[in-house]
C-alpha cells in the first residue's frame, strides 16, 4: 500500500496556530491519518473542485487537495465550519 505525502500551506498552517489549542491535536492526528486512507468515511468532496475534499472534526474543518499520481495531500485551509468556507 502506498502512502502520500501531506504538504500544508502557510496559509493554513496560520490558521491552524488561531484555533483553540485543545483541538489542534485533534486536527493534526485526522490529518495524519489522511496518509493512509486520503478518503475515509465521512469525507465530502467540494463541488466546483475535481480533487478538493473537506473532512469533519468536531465542528472544525479542513480542505484538501489530493493529487492521487504524485502521491501527495495538500492542507489548504483549517479552521472553525463557520469561517472555513469564506475566502
Amino acid at each position: 500500500m502506498d502512502y502520500y505525502k501531506i504538504r500544508w500551506k502557510e496559509s493554513a498552517v496560520k490558521e491552524l496556530k488561531r484555533i483553540d489549542k485543545q483541538f489542534i491535536p485533534k486536527i493534526i492526528s485526522a490529518v495524519e491519518s489522511l496518509s493512509n486512507n486520503p478518503l475515509p468515511n465521512g469525507i465530502k468532496k467540494l463541488s466546483g473542485a475535481e480533487f478538493t475534499y473537506r473532512i469533519r472534526i468536531g465542528d472544525y474543518r479542513v480542505i484538501y487537495s489530493l493529487s492521487e499520481k504524485e502521491l501527495t495531500i495538500e492542507i489548504i485551509r483549517a479552521g472553525h465550519r463557520k469561517d472555513v468556507y469564506r475566502k
